[in-house]
């Protein structure tokens, strides 16, 4: 099957051509490698044109986040013909193996009742080897018999969500899901998407494919953010109103370990003050306002859906109504 590598970046071209380095070696290498460059004013363009001439670039005239980097990927990938998708950020380097090791596990994974699963992650590490917090899947609660088997046939794990450090996704079911949130901008457009992908779906976690996320911290999420702290409540508070990726148990579920999280946040804060402004201008937009539809935010920066077949992100999944 055709594989489309998709690398979102900005500013980062030192650990970008490290990421594209890593895509080059890889024993089953991509189809197609396409760099979305988010207006990066540090030379990552001429980086790519220059040292990845086969790489596929597009330069945005304005920076749109992670989300909108990477449903801009999609699109130009799926405008390719491609049939599954693989979405790096650009400091993660993944491991000669990691490709091969996803593609073997979706077919190890695949079943004549429901076909293969809708996405497979990679193992995540940090630089010294340790399992990376910020990118640990959620686990799948309560998997069925049938899908817990299938997965330990095929050497993985079911989950519910994984992030876009080294994502495997099959074009079909994007189209019928719908991309990114472009608007979230940064933080939890990993967790909606996917989550909205997987409801009434597998998804698998492939301990044999690795990638380093070469953070320049070891950490969680739960780690101080800062100012950035308003996209993480206003996005959570986006994603528990509107978004159709969760069940409606799993909002409680998850917004009661998105509450801990938050109160962990506060208590290692060196700053507290600038968290708790953050907090409120995120809990303002997010009561007061919703995301703009995606192909909106897209086609501002040249980017258009064109006959991919996308559905809108917004409706709501087919699976039944007790599907996690």
């Amino acid at each position: 099957m055709s594989v489309a590598a998709v690398v979102v970046t900005y500013n980062r071209r030192v650990l970008l051509a490290e990421a594209l380095t890593a895509l080059g070696a890889q024993t089953r290498v991509p189809d197609r490698v396409i760099v979305i460059d988010n207006a990066s004013a540090d030379g990552t363009a001429d980086l790519v044109a220059d040292r990845f001439p086969d790489a596929d670039l597009l330069t945005l005239p304005k920076n749109v986040g992670g989300a909108g980097g990477f449903g801009a990927g999609i699109v130009r990938a799926l405008d390719g013909g491609a049939d599954l998708i693989w979405l790096l950020d650009d400091d993660t380097v993944p491991e000669p193996a990691a490709l091969e090791a996803l593609l073997a596990a979706r077919e190890l994974a695949t079943t004549d009742e429901d076909g293969p699963p809708a996405l497979l992650a990679s193992r995540v590490v940090w630089t010294d080897g340790r399992d990376h917090p910020m990118n640990t899947p959620r686990p799948k609660p309560r998997p069925t018999a049938s899908e817990a088997r299938i997965a330990r046939a095929a050497g993985c794990g079911p989950i519910r969500s994984a992030s876009f450090v080294s994502l495997l996704v099959d074009a079909k079911d994007v189209r019928e899901r719908g991309l990114p949130v472009a608007d979230y901008f940064l933080w939890n457009d990993d967790f909606e998407f996917t989550t909205r992908l997987l409801r009434g779906r597998r998804g698998l976690l492939c301990p044999d494919s690795v990638a380093v996320h070469k953070t320049r911290e070891f950490g969680g999420t739960d780690a101080d953010p800062g100012d950035r702290f308003f996209y993480e409540v206003r996005n959570k508070i986006w994603l528990f109103t509107r978004s159709p990726g969760l069940a409606p148990a799993e909002r409680v579920l998850y917004a009661g370990s998105t509450l801990r999280r938050w109160g962990r946040t506060f208590a290692r804060s060196s700053n507290r003050a600038v968290l708790r402004r953050a907090m409120l201008r995120g809990v303002k937009a997010g009561l007061s306002s919703r995301p703009r539809p995606t192909p909106v935010v897209l086609r501002e920066v040249g980017v258009d859906l064109g006959a991919t077949g996308v559905r809108d992100s917004r409706s709501a999944p087919p699976p039944p109504a007790s599907a996690g």
